[in-house]
């Protein structure tokens, strides 16, 4: 699979590590983003991994950081991406599976080395679903695209029009 990859500051020990893994699991990886620095600012180093994983140039990616939280803010930004913050391997799967996660966030300050790779794993192994799940997906992609419009049944849920 091809994998894109980066990180600021905070998350470089653990991208080396679990680029070692990818590569050895068999995996593509490319590296987005400038050499890092302590005042480095992680909207402007995951810009470039949201906009390959948007136009399809990877499949999906991986960013590293601190806490995993503000790059997931700021990937979610841009269109086509679905980052999230993942601590284990079953938020992993299930992201893939249900809502299409293409872009997951892991702070080095928050797990380590050998549950990054465990979390990486289940991640790459995930197939997104369809089912119910296709339906959400298609709501969510409707949000990037202001095309969103409540129909009768979330009308319903909702208790009426507002």
């Amino acid at each position: 699979m091809k994998i894109g990859i980066a990180a600021d500051h905070a998350g470089q020990r653990l991208k080396a590590s679990v680029v070692e893994h990818l590569k050895a699991s068999g995996h593509t990886v490319f590296a987005f983003g400038p050499e890092t620095t302590p005042d480095d600012d992680y909207p402007l180093i995951v810009r470039p991994l949201a906009d390959a994983i948007a136009h399809g140039d990877v499949e999906r990616g991986i960013f590293f950081c601190g806490s995993g939280i503000g790059p997931a803010v700021a990937a979610n930004k841009i269109a086509g991406v679905r980052a999230a913050m993942v601590e284990n391997e079953w938020s992993a799967r299930d992201g893939v599976e249900h809502v299409g996660v293409n872009m997951l966030t892991l702070g080095e300050r928050v797990i380590g080395e050998s549950l990054a790779k465990s979390i990486v794993d289940a991640y790459l192994s995930a197939k997104v679903q369809g089912g119910r799940h296709a339906r959400r997906r298609e709501q969510i992609r409707e949000l990037d695209t202001g095309e969103y419009v409540l129909t009768e049944q979330m009308k319903a849920r909702r208790g009426g029009a507002r």
